[in-house]
């Protein structure tokens, strides 16, 4: 049977043997924006929790709207636009807008990305600013996380504006249960200093700081506390079909119009399997985010969990940009096994930037092995990150059929972190 399944920016179509094809897991349908404009402009005047955004922003003299970077598909030349009319009408001046991109640890987004990112006008009329997170003086210091105890430094270009607006993509998360909310927050504006608690190896390794957990995520909880101590004064979040379609619009509360954003979502990414499989084929959603293979490892995890143990994890993933960061590529291609890495983060100060993405790859590892499909790097690169490189996709089922025989059962996750897979 012919699958399209997402890969880089032109997908790709591969063939599974209907004898081996359980099930593909897909996101429901839901009815999409026909007019995302007005739909977010009825949205700020009836939100969820607050009062509409022009009573908030009445009298203000400045206000900052942060944005997802281009890891991230948000629609906002879509949604930023009838934000701004609101906030012009609202008596605050162009040159008092600024836009400030969430890129947590992330390069800045400048020229095409920034197109990319926000369109070719917004850049045009309003004062854009990259958030970079390893730049000290560009942060102030807030105190302290209540259960982690990691030290709050924020970009002052936030907390300078008198109004401040968070926007966002509400999707499964790896480590927060949902992205969007208090995301924009941590890690999208905050400092390396303070990420590298929160997504420090004891974060990391507690079990409900996962993908579809928000009660009981700690992380949840404390990027929570921080986005309130930082006065997120409004939000507006979106979510997604697997063709990047406006499903959803919530805005309001920090916290109310997220968690109603989210239990939408839930009847959206949710499908499940009857049992675990042999073998599982998803991917990193394809472009943006599987620029790298990095970014790739969300896909993974979401996936892990309609697997046997000691299945088969098979990913397609463009990976254009290569591994990622520096400090993680140095970290990976140096690492002799999954265990030597564990143990090393135990040591006090052993933190590495992005280290926090490879701890959860070695959960995925200790329990499954990785093959992957990816034509964006080569394949003796692609044998020192942990996996087992294919020609193919097919490939890799000839090999799970000679592994688990004729009749492996194999699932299939064409949009890969984007539906959170279970078994029912």
């Amino acid at each position: 049977m012919k699958v399209d399944i997402a890969y880089g920016r032109e997908g790709l179509t591969i063939d599974v043997p209907e004898r081996n094809l359980l099930k593909i897991l897909r996101m429901a349908e839901k009815p999409v924006s026909a007019d995302p404009y007005g739909e977010t402009l009825k949205s700020l005047a009836s939100p969820t929790g607050t009062p509409p955004l022009a009573e908030i922003a009445r009298g203000k003299s400045s206000a900052c709207i942060v944005v997802s970077d281009i890891t991230r598909p948000v629609p906002n030349s879509k949604i930023v636009p009838p934000i701004i009319q609101v906030l012009e009408d609202a008596g605050i001046p162009s040159e008092n807008i600024t836009i400030l991109i969430a890129t947590g640890i992330h390069r800045p987004n400048e020229g095409e990305e920034l197109v990319t990112v926000l369109g070719e006008e917004l850049p045009k009329k309003y004062r854009v600013v990259n958030h970079m997170s390893r730049e000290a003086d560009t942060h102030e210091y807030l105190g302290k996380t209540p259960h982690y105890k990691a030290p709050i430094y924020m970009d002052k270009t936030f907390l300078a504006a008198d109004l401040r607006i968070a926007t966002g993509l509400i999707e499964p998360h790896l480590m927060a249960g949902y992205s969007g909310g208090r995301k924009a927050v941590v890690p999208g504006i905050s400092s390396f200093e303070t990420l590298k608690v929160l997504h420090g190896a004891e974060s990391m390794a507690y079990e409900k700081n996962v993908e579809g957990v928000i009660e009981g995520n700690l992380f949840h909880e404390e990027a929570l506390y921080v986005a309130r101590l930082t006065r997120v004064d409004f939000i507006v979040n979106v979510t997604l079909n697997e063709r990047r379609e406006i499903t959803g619009i919530f805005a309001g509360d920090l916290n109310e119009a997220h968690i109603e954003g989210v239990e939408f979502m839930k009847t959206q990414c949710m499908d499940t399997v009857d049992e675990p499989v042999d073998a599982v084929i998803t991917t990193s959603a394809g472009y943006p985010l599987d620029l790298t293979f990095y970014q790739a490892i969300k896909g993974m995890t979401a996936a892990q969990g309609i697997l046997k143990k000691g299945g088969i994890l098979i990913i397609a993933a463009k990976i254009e940009e290569g591994i990622g960061s520096p400090e993680f590529t140095k970290l990976i291609l140096e690492t002799e096994s999954v265990e030597e890495f564990l143990e090393s983060i135990k040591k006090p100060d052993s933190l590495v930037l992005d280290q926090w993405q490879f701890q959860k790859f070695c959960y995925v590892l200790e329990n499954h092995e990785v093959w992957l499909y990816s034509d964006g790097i080569d394949r003796e690169t692609q044998k020192k990150l942990f996996v087992t490189p294919l020609e193919s996709i097919e490939d890799g089922i000839k090999k799970v059929k000679a592994r688990f025989g004729e009749n492996a059962a194999i699932a299939v996750i064409p949009e890969g972190p984007y539906v959170h897979a279970g078994v029912s």
